[in-house]
């Protein structure tokens, strides 16, 4: 007899129970201050994010889409020009970059992972690549000291997109601020979610990030001096100050991901057919996703929707077989690893707030299906 409470994919309300109090006060005070665009708790959001960076300056905007293309613009991209990315990500990655006005260029996936592979990376670099956009992609991170080395050897840029992956940490140093510009999300699944639309950008070099916040912002320092052609993408206010409450969890929440990361590694290893995340060696992932491969991830699913787990599907289609994208002329077989990898992913149940009982719940379930 097997149990009918269903297992969530993601539990928002059990996680934003504890802060709830602080949540509606921080909301009611924006509410009653009424300085809904730019207002204070923007500034101070950014003060509080950057110092969980290990004081990499901040700029938020109103969301990660945006965040990439100004992040882009700010280092300079623009037409004629070609950005290497994975075909393995959600489509903001290679949107900004079309948007942007430049070319996207995929290149495939390393061998043992589901991030950038550097070898195939250096393949497609030609006179006109301008910049490298790794996605930690999942929580888990893309192989920095190889795409640094290519970025430097061939004087490219390094945009890190961090949107699963704030507060991981690279050798010590926080994700995003290894490459020239990191990007973040604040979708309210993310490891830091807000309650609506939001992201953020950072960068290396000063006049890089200023002219980031400009392009944020109208293009702009101050009200009507406008410097460069830019883009409405601020952050509001209310979800600034709702962002502040949750920001001093989030080191907390990243650990219990990483607590239950380790139980499913421990009670799902010990199934051939199933390959489970693999973390790179001296990172520390925060596995905004826990994502398995199984050779039938439908049937797969549709076996844990009968014993009521829920699942997810990141991403069922590489990106160069997207409609948007298929006048690159990509053929199938051309990225053959993330073709597989499209194929046969499949996302558990993973958010902080999952018991020892919920995973032990999920992963029997999942043996139950191989071995009956």
């Amino acid at each position: 007899m097997h149990s009918t409470r269903t297992v969530k994919f993601v539990d928002l309300a059990r996680l934003h129970a504890p802060i709830a109090a602080q949540v509606d006060a921080a909301a009611l005070r924006v509410l009653r201050e009424q300085r809904y665009i730019q207002g204070p708790d923007v500034r101070e959001f950014e003060k509080e994010m950057a110092a969980s960076l290990d004081g990499a300056p901040v700029c938020s905007v109103s969301c990660a889409t945006s965040g990439l293309l100004v992040a882009l613009l700010g280092l300079g991209i623009g037409p004629g020009d070609e950005v290497i990315t994975t075909p393995l990500t959600a489509i903001a990655t290679a949107e900004a970059i079309s948007l942007a006005g430049a070319k996207v260029v995929f290149a495939d996936l390393e061998p043992e992972g589901f991030c950038l592979d550097p070898e195939d990376v250096r393949r497609k670099i030609t006179p006109r690549t301008r910049a490298i956009i790794p996605v930690h992609i999942y929580g888990l991170l893309a192989d920095l000291d190889a795409l640094q080395e290519i970025a430097r050897a061939h004087g490219l840029k390094l945009i890190e997109d961090c949107a699963q992956a704030q507060g991981a940490r690279y050798r010590g140093r926080r994700a995003g601020t290894l490459g020239d510009a990191g990007v973040f999300s604040f979708f309210p699944s993310k490891n830091l979610g807000g309650f609506g639309d939001g992201g953020a950008v950072t960068a290396r070099d000063p006049e890089v990030f200023r002219r980031m916040r400009m392009l944020a912002n109208h293009g702009r320092e101050s009200k009507y001096d406008h410097e460069l052609v830019g883009l409405n993408s601020r952050l509001d206010t209310l979800q600034a100050a709702l962002l502040r409450v949750c920001l001093p969890s989030l080191e907390g929440w990243n650990a219990a991901r990483r607590a239950a990361a380790k139980v499913y590694d421990q009670l799902l290893g010990g199934i051939p057919q199933l390959q489970t995340p693999r973390a790179r060696a001296r990172t520390e992932p925060v596995y905004h996703l826990y994502v398995v491969r199984a050779p039938d991830r439908e049937a797969l699913a549709d076996h844990l929707r009968g014993r009521g787990i829920e699942t997810g599907l990141h991403y069922p289609q590489p990106l160069h077989e997207t409609g948007a994208y298929r006048h690159l002329g990509y053929r199938r077989g051309d990225l053959p690893r993330a073709e597989a990898a499209c194929r046969s992913v499949l996302s558990l149940p993973m958010h902080p707030c999952l018991t020892r009982e919920e995973i032990e719940t999920v992963s029997r379930a999942v043996a139950d299906y191989f071995q009956p």
